[in-house]
């Protein structure tokens, strides 16, 4: 291939990460198959790699694409013949689709069709895994190679559960509906769980030898801005997008330069991005102004916010985020959010008042395995000097870590304490 080849094939890919997300919730109106929408998406990615490299990229790549596609789609419903009045509805709607108002056709659907396509790959008949495989897949447009990689696991094991998930998918064909009323409030919380927990494996990995995977977190973060404008009056996901925005700002500074961890307290807040700072206080701003209460997402950016909003860590409002924290753990109870509050109590009062409270939560079964509690408890044990107590606190967090770069700053930090 040449030099020029692989240029174009390149600009063609990225196009294709930006666009297929539409694409394929447009075609999911028409076809009400998700398998088929996506196949039907990527004969007009073929077609485009054909093409493109000889003819040169449109002015609208995105129009193109969408055209060539639902042409692809209309093609397939003739050939199959497919209830009479379903043929009809896309026989009257293929007229708007020209190549000359494509796009003013298309934008007044996008919004529909992008939160069809997200609650469909996250739709309560699927399992967790699958729903996080499926998302990765349609919205953010990764390849099943990249989403294994993202995960550790075997790249035929996400291609299992995306087939097995478009299967499922296919046999609930009501699902391609967007919910509305109260249908709506539920699914959205499981579809705001899924794209966090995507940025949170990016963000801080569970297991490997990576403590960050940035492309998995960006991919989450583009697909959280996506369902930002398609559900505007939502504030949890503005929230979501804000605190995603505000922690991605970080990602310069999140570890050295052998791959290290670098803890918040530790890190150069001038390789901060403040163009995702600004972006992040922007939503949460919104989420605000929507005047309803606010829920977990929104709490944790505002808590975010505190961090971006310091010029160094000794300036950050310790005291806010504790009662910030004492505010999330009323609307989201969780030993987890009690552990962070902790922190903060600390970090404002002393580390005795902490860890008066991280020993109450040892007692708490779901901690067991945490390997969060005893550093935590490690750190607060060296600040008060108690430094072999320590030690063994980091030794077992070690223990209990499955991230091979946070088990080296921990045994790290156990051996500084001797």
């Amino acid at each position: 291939m040449s030099t020029a080849a692989a240029g174009a094939a390149q600009r063609i890919e990225a196009i294709w990460r930006i666009e297929s997300a539409k694409i394929i919730g447009g075609l999911m109106r028409i076809v009400r198959d998700v398998a088929l929408a996506e196949d039907l998406a990527q004969d007009a990615l073929v077609i485009a790699l054909e093409k493109w490299p000889a003819a040169g990229i449109p002015d609208n790549p995105g129009a193109w694409l969408m055209t060539t596609a639902k042409r692809r789609a209309i093609d397939y419903l003739r050939r199959h013949k497919l209830r009479d009045e379903k043929y009809a509805e896309v026989g009257r709607s293929s007229m708007l689709y020209t190549e000359q108002d494509v796009e003013e056709a298309v934008d007044g659907e996008i919004r529909d069709d992008l939160l069809r396509l997200i609650f469909t790959t996250c739709h309560p008949c699927l399992s967790q895994d699958a729903r996080v495989a499926l998302t990765l897949r349609l919205l953010g447009g990764l390849t099943t190679g990249e989403i294994a990689r993202a995960f550790l696991v075997a790249e035929s094991t996400i291609a299992q559960r995306i087939v097995r998930a478009k299967k499922t998918l296919s046999a609930n064909r009501e699902s391609f509906d967007a919910p509305s009323g109260r249908e709506f409030r539920e699914r959205l919380d499981a579809v705001l769980e899924v794209i966090y927990l995507m940025f949170n494996e990016g963000y801080a990995a569970t297991s490997g030898g990576s403590w960050i995977r940035p492309l998995l977190s960006q991919e989450a973060l583009r697909i959280g801005r996506i369902l930002a404008a398609a559900a505007v009056e939502e504030p949890e996901v503005h929230g979501l997008v804000a605190l995603m925005e505000i922690q991605a700002s970080r990602f310069r500074s999140r570890i050295g330069s052998r791959g290290e961890p670098i803890l918040l307290m530790d890190q150069n807040r001038a390789l901060w991005d403040q163009l995702l700072v600004r972006r992040g206080l922007t939503a949460l701003e919104r989420a605000r102004s929507l005047g309803r209460p606010l829920g977990p997402y929104a709490l944790q950016a505002s808590i975010a916010a505190c961090h971006a909003q310091a010029r160094s860590a000794e300036e950050t409002d310790w005291a806010r985020i504790a009662a910030l924290y004492e505010a999330l753990s009323r609307v989201m109870p969780s030993p987890v959010v009690e552990l962070n509050r902790a922190v903060a109590i600390a970090m404002a009062f002393g580390p005795a008042f902490g860890l008066q409270l991280v020993d109450e939560l040892r007692k708490e079964p779901s901690l067991k395995e945490y390997h969060l509690l005893p550093s935590v408890r490690g750190d607060l044990l060296v600040k008060l000097g108690r430094l072999g107590e320590a030690r063994e606190e980091f030794e077992r967090a070690a223990m209990l870590t499955h991230n091979e770069r946070e088990q080296e700053l921990l045994l790290k930090r156990a051996a500084e304490c001797e």
